[in-house]
């Protein structure tokens, strides 16, 4: 998987500098939020981290995945048919985290920092966690327990994540009837929405079917105010990374019950005990509730 994203890395840059030339050309749109140097530098450094941090953690979540593919409940050849179903498979794990990540608090402040630029370009892309190489691979962990062989899956796991980085640009509108079938960059706008209404919405990997089956697909209408409900004022890659982490601690440390604390980490982001914050469920119903 990390060969695959080293490789990447000019094309990265490389499209990063016509994003950014593009944005310039229309910095008197204000739809258009462009390019701002301290956001762009905090994505980078989230991302420089996150690989560092991979590479470690990779070797452990290898190995688990070589010992379940070795207690394998059947044995899957090398077929055409086999990489389709490992497709499938592997995009449907991936909307599993994704949703986890915006519903579960505990894997949200893994998540979090991935949305909280206020910008959306492809150095957003960038901007992944530092602590999900710890928390995410779990979710992919049943592929090699059904007979998907762990090179199989880090292959299929690389190239979700290389989609994935062009469908974070202001610079593409609606794609017609891919729509349909495939995230894409007005899809993954609307996921990177602060706006009530596209709360954990459309957490899709590739296909965005998983979002219309299971309910969490929303298109794009009104224009996407990015970032978080509530936006950090610095850049510092360290707050970016643990900042919803020690907002745990801070809220375990006033729990007054093992219920209050268990809901606190594993409830939904914005639970409160006396309703004094809200979840996303909570500000969508007011967003949608009549005048």
């Amino acid at each position: 998987m990390s060969v695959l994203i080293y490789v990447a890395i000019p094309v990265f840059f490389l499209t990063m500098a016509i994003e950014r030339a593009w944005a310039r050309r229309h910095r008197d749109d204000p739809r258009i939020k462009g390019y701002a140097r301290p956001d762009t530098l905090a994505s980078l450094a989230m991302g420089v981290g996150n690989v560092l941090i991979a590479a470690v953690t990779k070797v452990g979540a290898v190995a688990l995945m070589v010992w379940l593919y070795e207690h394998r409940v059947v044995t899957l050849p090398v077929a055409w048919w086999t990489f389709v179903l490992l497709f499938l498979a592997e995009d449907l794990c991936y909307y599993a985290f994704h949703r986890a990540s915006h519903e579960i608090r505990f894997f949200w402040a893994a998540h979090v920092n991935h949305h909280s630029s206020q910008h959306y370009n492809l150095s957003t892309a960038l901007r992944q966690s530092w602590t999900t190489p710890f928390t995410g691979p779990w979710f992919w962990m049943i592929l090699p327990l059904l007979g998907f062989a762990p090179w199989m899956v880090l292959l299929q796991q690389a190239i979700s994540l290389l989609y994935q980085y062009w469908i974070h640009t202001e610079a593409i509108g609606r794609l017609g009837w891919l729509e349909y079938v495939f995230n894409t960059p007005s899809h993954h706008r609307v996921h990177h929405g602060a706006n009530p209404q596209y709360l954990d919405r459309n957490h899709a990997g590739i296909l965005i079917v998983w979002d219309r089956l299971f309910g969490t697909f929303e298109p794009e209408r009104a224009p996407v105010r990015y970032g978080l409900t509530t936006n950090l004022t610095s850049h510092n890659p360290l707050h970016i990374a643990f900042h919803e982490w020690r907002a745990i601690g801070a809220d375990l440390r006033r729990a007054r019950s093992l219920r209050e604390a268990f809901l606190y980490v594993f409830g939904p982001p914005g639970w409160s005990p006396d309703g004094s914050r809200q979840t996303s469920r909570q500000l969508r119903a007011a967003a949608e509730a009549p005048a």
